[in-house]
């Protein structure tokens, strides 16, 4: 991916709010209204889809940094628009600023900063990290010392 390539770039992402993207659905509290962790897979999505005919094959980004603000609900059967614009990129890392809105209300808005990476190697590092984990888990309760 080309630097100049991606800052500028805009993507759009939208979702209907059914019963299974609420809060009381999602446990978090007892408010029928979409929740968070719904909002932030909206703006992830439209992050990704801003710059996703600018990467090469094998190339891909994944939210390392994010911060929500939410502004207001949105009940069940809504519809609710994510935009994001990609306002800068360096030493491998895409920043953000997205927006979420019913029509003309502001919802919630995001600053996120996304890590460039290629997608083999990234997959190759997190199975090691994954497999030294299991490892160091399993032998917490016999007494041995792990070294590396």
């Amino acid at each position: 991916m080309k630097q100049e390539q991606a800052v500028g770039a805009v993507g759009m992402s939208t979702m209907s709010v059914k019963p299974g993207d609420t809060s009381v659905a999602q446990a978090v509290n007892d408010l029928p209204v979409v929740a968070a962790s719904q909002l932030i897979a909206l703006i992830e999505n439209a992050c990704s889809t801003s710059i996703l005919e600018f990467l090469e094959f094998g190339e891909t980004t994944f939210t390392d940094k994010f911060e929500l603000e939410i502004c207001g609900a949105v009940g069940v059967g809504n519809e609710v628009h994510a935009t994001a614009r990609c306002n800068s990129f360096e030493n491998n890392e895409l920043e953000f600023e997205a927006e979420v809105h019913q029509n003309s209300r502001l919802i919630a808005k995001a600053k996120l900063h996304r890590r460039f990476v290629e997608r083999v190697t990234f997959m190759a590092k997190t199975a090691a990290e994954t497999k030294v984990a299991q490892r160091t888990t399993s032998n917490l309760g016999s007494g041995k010392v792990i070294t590396f």
